[in-house]
């Protein structure tokens, strides 16, 4: 050794804040920190489901939403919020399934109503930060 003196412990601090999302705990990091990529598999699953349920009433295996919803074994109301997933503008869903898509688009807040044109539902979802896309 050259006489250069190792501390026993060594210190790093990190700046987050533990926030609670969809009933779970999650880190959160502050504002320009880069943030680690973490595929919602409820989002995911919504957007499969959604895409799936589209392509049945395209190809008309099934003559309405309610046939569908009957068959399916799920509520009317349910169905319908998922399938609006379907209207998500691309780079949405792509962020989504990229994991990309920031804390702040939850499959409950998808489920609520949003604007139809694309650039209207990046503002919505994502405000004016479209480092998710």
């Amino acid at each position: 050794m050259n006489g250069t003196i190792v501390p026993d412990t060594i210190t790093i601090r990190v700046p987050f804040r533990i926030v609670k999302r969809g009933g779970r705990k999650e880190m959160q990091l502050p504002d320009g920190a880069p943030q680690p990529r973490v595929t919602d598999n409820t989002l995911v699953k919504a957007l499969a489901r959604a895409f799936r349920w589209k392509r049945m009433l395209e190809s008309g295996e099934f003559a309405s939403i309610t046939d569908l919803a009957q068959h399916e074994g799920m509520a009317l109301s349910y169905m319908t919020r998922v399938l609006r997933l379907t209207l998500l503008a691309p780079e949405i869903v792509t962020s989504i399934l990229d994991g990309k898509q920031g804390p702040e688009v939850t499959l409950a807040r998808l489920t609520e109503p949003f604007p139809v044109e694309w650039g209207e539902q990046k503002d919505t979802l994502f405000g004016l930060r479209s480092s998710y896309f």
